[in-house]
């Protein structure tokens, strides 16, 4: 869409100036530039607004920039800077406002990877969470108690998530067309110092979790038999055993805290 011309014999507010200036940057090849300002200098306003956004969208999004062809790469920058009516101007932010962007506004086009989305989502996870402000706080929690027979706490900073396409795996040498049968299971944390860490979650590990967060009351233990009758494992032990290791690896990681205080 071009910008409105003012009306003749009228001259222009610093307001209408203002939205032709940042039009023109948005879209310089259908909004004019303001009238008597050289191109040279706006070919420096138009290289320092785009490089800026495309500079950090490309770091927040290795791997997707990675995998994209660059004259497909800078396609579809162009048309998130030209189209996306961002609601903040914080850098940070700007990572979340590209998936609002994927998920409501580009749709999937041929060109696109069938994982794009979910892609980009996994990889914004590490900005979001180590931005999150929230502390761990272990008021009212046992950090050595009994997995199994106390109630084990869930991180706050541990979010677990499930994709149709194994993303953490997505690579210039993997690059799947179809998802396989099953999904993958994946949890992203912050420990007590600060350092993000994902890890693969197994078909227990996933529904343990599920359990962790919504079931505030059950022991590790009445968890995990609920498991092993849900998969009808015929040796319940094995389950109990395997997800006694499983916790206590949780635990190490502070994906779990420890025990709630009696």
């Amino acid at each position: 869409m071009t910008t409105a011309s003012p009306r003749e014999g009228k001259q222009a507010s610093f307001k209408d100036i203002q939205y032709q200036f940042s039009s023109h940057i948005r879209d310089p090849e259908t909004c004019p530039a303001p009238a008597d300002i050289e191109d040279r200098r706006m070919q420096i306003y138009r290289e320092l607004f785009y490089n800026n956004v495309e500079d950090f969208l490309a770091n927040t999004f290795p791997v997707l920039r990675e995998i994209t062809p660059d004259k497909q790469w800078h396609a579809m920058m162009r048309d998130y800077f030209k189209n996306h009516q961002a609601r903040t101007p914080l850098f940070p932010k700007m990572s979340q406002e590209f998936l609002q962007y994927l998920d409501n506004e580009r749709g999937q086009r041929s060109e696109d990877f069938p994982f794009t989305k979910e892609l980009a989502h996994y990889e914004w996870l590490e900005l979001a969470i180590s931005i999150d402000t929230r502390d761990i706080d272990m008021q009212g929690i046992d950090a050595e108690g009994d997995l199994l027979e106390g109630v084990p706490v869930l991180s706050p900073l541990a979010w677990p998530f499930a994709y149709q396409y194994p993303v953490h795996k997505i690579s210039p040498d993997y690059l799947p067309e179809e998802p396989p049968e099953q999904p993958s299971y994946l949890i992203v944390y912050r420990d007590r110092n600060d350092d993000v860490g994902f890890q693969e979650l197994n078909p227990v590990s996933a529904r343990l979790i599920e359990y962790l967060q919504s079931d505030k009351t059950s022991s590790g233990l009445l968890m995990l038999e609920e498991i092993a009758k849900e998969i009808q494992h015929p040796n319940p032990q094995t389950v109990i055993d395997g997800g006694l290791d499983i916790l206590q690896t949780m635990r190490d990681k502070d994906i779990l805290l420890g025990t709630q205080r009696n």
